[in-house]
């Protein structure tokens, strides 16, 4: 029976399904993630604890990406996606069990983050190549609009959600949503006939050759320097990023508001409302024809409306203006760099290429978080808790006293940001990624 319903729902309802149960999902776990982080702050007060949040699910992420691709190509993409939310499902339900019997502790949050990063490492590519073959091409900017608007209103409603379930059902309570949340993704998985594309070695005779399998990727960008470029320049976009708007932030904000909740929460609601604003233009628009100009442009506006912002502020009020508009751009960033991806790369290798992509760009990410939690901790922020040189050409622009060290921080990712950007129309292959390299 439900073959035979299924049947009849065709193209983007199909990717309506499983963005859906995706979206919920999303939901669940981001209120699980803000209900832990604000935890986890309150145990050490450091921001190397939030920071290492990131790291922890990055890392395996990168590890596992080129091992995830291959197989990605290989076997069913939907048993890969729905494995891979039973997986997370089972490190919330992990953490559940030690908060239950009083005895969670902070290095079992990095495990479950470890555990969701390695299954998103074979979520992401699986994803992603399946948007390839249930939707037409000129659906594509419309589709990654969608996904970015449900990564953004997850930012707006899980910590809004969280901070007023908390005080009624508890940490405990918030994770069993969670879990929930879990089951809408694989039941809209399993209800969906996602097609699989014929496995294209290209080069390999032998199907047991899985070694050449895990190089490929690197051959592909090799062979065409547009994408190479492009993985590159996002890629830098993710390090910086990762050292202060990913890693840093929420311990900034709590830093500068006496530990407030209710202003973090604000704060990333605000991120969560620009990347709404974005994505709606972006699913209503579908984008311009020349996407390489859009993404660069894009880019260096997040940075430098958001960052200088984020830093000199020192009011809720200013904090959630300036978190809005870095955030605004992040639509049009993601969604078209995903369509050019998927027009340029032929669906029978997209795992594998999207894999080493995913493996590249969210290992600099990486380094970002890790990075970020060290200088904010040892460098930035005693320099200006302290009569140094630092404090005294910085302190009217971004303050003193806890949390101006990672306010000074934001002031200089906002400017290598806007730099790393606009850097992109010096690269000619690149710039005329568009024209240069056919459509698959």
């Amino acid at each position: 029976m439900i073959n035979f319903k299924i049947n009849y729902i065709k193209g983007m309802g199909k990717f309506n399904l499983v963005w859906s149960g995706q979206f919920i999902s999303l939901m669940g776990t981001a209120m699980t993630k803000f209900a832990l982080l604000i935890w986890a702050y309150q145990q050490t007060s450091k921001a190397t604890t939030t920071a290492m949040f990131g790291f922890s699910a990055l890392l395996p992420f990168v590890l596992l990406s080129p091992l995830a691709g291959m197989l990605v190509d290989r076997i069913d993409r939907k048993k890969v996606m729905v494995f891979a939310d039973l997986g997370a499902g089972l490190g919330t339900i992990g953490i559940f069990i030690l908060h239950s019997l009083n005895g969670l502790q902070i290095w079992h949050l990095y495990l479950a983050e470890a555990l969701a990063g390695a299954c998103e490492a074979f979520q992401v590519p699986a994803y992603s190549s399946a948007i390839t073959l249930l939707i037409p091409k000129d659906q594509y900017s419309r589709a990654h609009g969608m996904i970015s608007l449900a990564h953004s209103t997850s930012q707006i409603a899980a910590p809004i959600l969280a901070g007023i379930l908390m005080p009624v059902i508890g940490i405990q309570g918030v994770m069993t949503i969670d879990i929930v949340t879990f089951l809408f993704a694989v039941a809209a998985l399993i209800i969906v006939k996602i097609p699989n594309p014929e496995f294209n070695r290209d080069q390999s005779k032998d199907d047991r050759c899985y070694g050449e399998d895990l190089w490929f990727g690197l051959k592909f960008l090799g062979k065409h320097k547009g994408l190479l470029w492009l993985m590159l320049i996002i890629q830098n976009m993710n390090f910086l990023s990762g050292l202060t708007y990913f890693g840093i932030l929420p311990a900034m904000i709590l830093a500068r508001s006496a530990n407030n909740q209710i202003i973090l929460a604000s704060v990333q609601a605000a991120l969560g409302a620009g990347g709404i604003a974005g994505s709606i233009i972006v699913s209503i628009w579908g984008g311009p024809k020349r996407k390489v100009q859009m993404i660069m442009i894009a880019g260096a506006c997040s940075f430098l409306l958001g960052d200088p912002l984020l830093a000199i502020g020192k009011t809720g009020s200013v904090w959630i203006v300036a978190a809005f508009l870095s955030s605004f751009f992040i639509p049009f960033i993601s969604s078209f760099q995903n369509v050019l991806w998927q027009t340029k790369v032929e669906p029978g290798i997209q795992g594998r290429v999207f894999s080493i992509r995913g493996m590249f760009q969210q290992a600099s990410l990486m380094v970002g978080f890790l990075l970020g939690g060290y200088l904010a901790d040892h460098i930035f922020e005693p320099a200006m808790t302290t009569n140094s040189a630092i404090k005294s050409i910085f302190e009217l622009l971004v303050g003193s006293g806890k949390g101006s060290g990672m306010a000074l921080m934001f002031i200089c990712t906002g400017i290598l940001g806007a730099i790393t950007c606009l850097s992109g129309y010096f690269v000619k292959e690149f710039r005329d990624l568009e024209e240069t390299m056919p459509d698959h």
